[in-house]
């Protein structure tokens, strides 16, 4: 059962290889260049640090392009489950709110989701603060 403690998640493949190894090589290429580096430019050593460098940017621009998708997706799933649960539009709400609240607020069970918007609104609270507040916790595994 997932709740506040456990819904944090790691894609293994990516936090603990793909970026790792890039950075590491990023690292090394540019021990590499230093090491070669004398009274003429290391053209072939500089090439392999740009290429490392964007190797190492690669993973991170990915991740962050599914990150700004699932963003949308939450911000257009909140706005249905809020029109299901109340028939009023959420724009009203939701230009009132952070995205890390709306994010927050998806896992929110529906007998609990309108009371918890309009207390994050009223009370300014943060993303882990909403967290906490959710009694019945809506599960998520799909996350990126």
């Amino acid at each position: 059962m997932q709740n506040y403690k456990n819904h944090t998640r790691y894609y293994p493949l990516h936090h603990f290889v793909i970026t790792p190894l890039t950075l590491g090589y990023l690292i090394w290429s540019l021990v590499n260049l230093v090491e070669a580096w004398d009274l003429k430019f290391p053209k072939v050593e500089f090439q392999i640090v740009i290429g490392a460098a964007i190797l190492f940017v690669l993973p991170i621009l990915v991740r962050i392009y599914a990150l700004k998708n699932q963003d949308r997706i939450i911000r257009l799933e909140m706005r249905h489950r809020y029109y299901e649960l109340t028939g009023e539009s959420f724009y009203p709400k939701e230009k009132r709110l952070r995205m890390s609240q709306i994010i927050a607020l998806r896992f929110a069970s529906d007998g609990e989701l309108v009371s918890l918007v309009d207390k994050a609104i009223a009370g300014g609270m943060r993303s882990k603060e909403i967290k906490q507040e959710i009694l019945n916790w809506q599960e998520d595994r799909k996350r990126v």
